[in-house]
């Protein structure tokens, strides 16, 4: 048997260079097995600190060139800028040059964001105003992540400015806490005062509880990804979206229904695989997903969804603007705020901002009937009835916004809405069910796993964490394996990649 030596050298090739046609995501075969090779070699510095943080500050940004090629040096200068900014107000006691210091982090880090995700969009804005074509549109590339390490960079020269944490002394430190790879393109958004406290644990502890949880949720989450979530959109979900007028109201409908299941699997898969590779590294992450479907308000929505921005917005958006500390409406104004500017982070696109209205808009309207009629704040009180017509209320609210979401434009939104309300056509029902029985299978398998009692996940997650260790390891292997063999032959990026 001769070796191939070209074979072997473009194979090397693909594997060091970045293709923009495939980023480096968990759920492909690649990174499985880069992963394997890393965590190989990672097991033996389990004591070597400063080695350590060099050997995965290094993989974290070739996994970042993998994703967006060149523009990893962005995070570099995003590290290095607010590493100084801190620094400097360790060092400075009074108030105005602290707050000048704060400011000029928030302008660089928006700035690199407006500039990178927004541009287009005002210039249409511009253009439309101006009613000619006064400024041309540039083609930008949008870095992968940019949103979720601007967040997560900004809430750190925050965090000193306030005085909750001290600045690092040490710049490794701070590119090792931003670029940590499980968490660096689509989140959870991880708060230093929460990361920066483990990463010079010595020696590197990776408990039996904590290997059997991440081998859990890894092989959860790539199920919710490249099973259900790739699935149901390659064969469903993006055929009625891309040309609702060709499906009936009911196939737009459950084209809706599926689009709200994709996007949970697609984004808390990559959250759990996150969480769980993190801890395969002896990291802990705050939950990201709590079961958010199962929310009777709208405000229980948002502590179930998304956990990470939900709190960040609240933490550094909402109590900035003066919560509710000022009044009845202006607690009103500064929840359609908040959610018009969380809409705006998602996308540069009036339909993210009408998203972001609905939500804000159905969050001050809940925040009224509290204060007015003393509805519960979250539901968990309600008696059963109450709490299921809850959960169905709240369920249609977020799909209407998924279509705001989801939709190409807003005339494909509008005739999404169109054809549910004006051309349901039950009687074809039956022939709907049957052709696509596959996917309202898979449909009603996901959304049966996600409404089961939160005990009966943790009875699964304590079974695997009892497992013997090299039974976790042959079971993931073989999970993964499987998943493989059955998941879309596409490998879908994640959609918070976008973001």
């Amino acid at each position: 048997m001769t070796l191939d030596w070209p074979d072997i050298g473009e194979s090397l090739v693909r594997i060091l260079t970045y293709d923009p046609k495939a980023p480096l995501i968990f759920s492909s075969g690649l990174f499985l097995f880069l992963f394997a090779g890393f965590s190989f070699f990672y097991g033996f510095m389990r004591r070597a600190v400063m080695l350590r943080m060099v050997y995965v500050t290094l993989f974290s940004l070739y996994f970042y060139y993998k994703t967006s090629g060149i523009y990893f040096l962005l995070l570099i200068f995003t590290a290095t800028s607010d590493y100084l900014i801190g620094l400097a107000m360790g060092r400075t006691q009074g108030r105005t040059a602290r707050r000048w210091l704060v400011a000029l982090s928030v302008c660089v880090n928006l700035g690199m964001l407006a500039y990178f995700k927004y541009t287009n969009f005002f210039i249409g804005i511009a253009n439309d105003l101006a009613g000619r074509n006064w400024l041309d549109f540039r083609n930008i590339f949008l870095p992968v992540g940019i949103s979720f390490f601007v967040f997560q960079s900004m809430s750190y020269t925050i965090d000193i400015y306030r005085r909750r944490i001290d600045p690092l002394r040490c710049w490794m430190d701070y590119l090792f806490y931003l670029s940590f790879f499980p968490q660096l393109v689509a989140g959870p958004i991880v708060r230093a005062r929460d990361f920066i406290p483990q990463i010079r644990q010595n020696p590197l502890v990776v408990t039996r509880q904590m290997f059997g949880t991440g081998v859990f949720l890894i092989v959860s989450g790539l199920f919710k990804k490249a099973v259900i979530s790739d699935f149901i959109s390659l064969n469903f979900v993006d055929r009625v979206f891309d040309d609702p007028l060709l499906y009936s109201g009911f196939e737009n409908l459950l084209g809706v229904y599926g689009y709200a299941l994709q996007i949970y699997c697609d984004f808390s898969g990559y959250s759990d695989m996150a969480i769980g590779i993190a801890l395969l590294l002896g990291f802990r992450f705050n939950r990201n997903f709590d079961s958010p479907y199962k929310s009777a308000t709208i405000t229980e929505f948002w502590r179930r969804w998304h956990i990470s921005l939900s709190s960040w917005l609240k933490d550094y958006l909402y109590i900035s603007l003066g919560g509710n500390r000022r009044g009845r409406w202006r607690t009103y104004l500064n929840l359609m705020l908040t959610m018009l500017l969380g809409g705006l982070w998602h996308g540069a696109a009036m339909r993210f901002v009408l998203w972001g209205a609905l939500h804000g808009g159905a969050l001050a309207v809940h925040k009224f009937a509290i204060e007015r009629f003393g509805f519960k704040a979250v539901g968990s009180q309600m008696r059963p009835w109450r709490r299921v017509l809850g959960m169905l209320f709240t369920f249609h609210v977020v799909c209407l916004g998924w279509i705001l979401f989801r939709a190409k434009d807003m005339a494909t939104g509008i005739q999404m809405l169109r054809q549910i309300f004006t051309d349901f056509s039950p009687e074809l029902i039956p022939q709907v069910i049957g052709g696509y029985a596959g996917v309202f299978s898979l449909m009603a398998v996901g959304y049966l796993l996600h409404l089961l009692p939160g005990s009966w996940e943790e009875s699964a997650r304590r079974g695997v964490v009892r497992l013997p260790v090299f039974v976790q390891a042959v079971a993931i292997a073989v999970l993964i394996w499987g998943v493989m063999q059955i998941k879309s032959s596409d490998i879908q990026p994640f959609i918070y990649f976008q973001f």
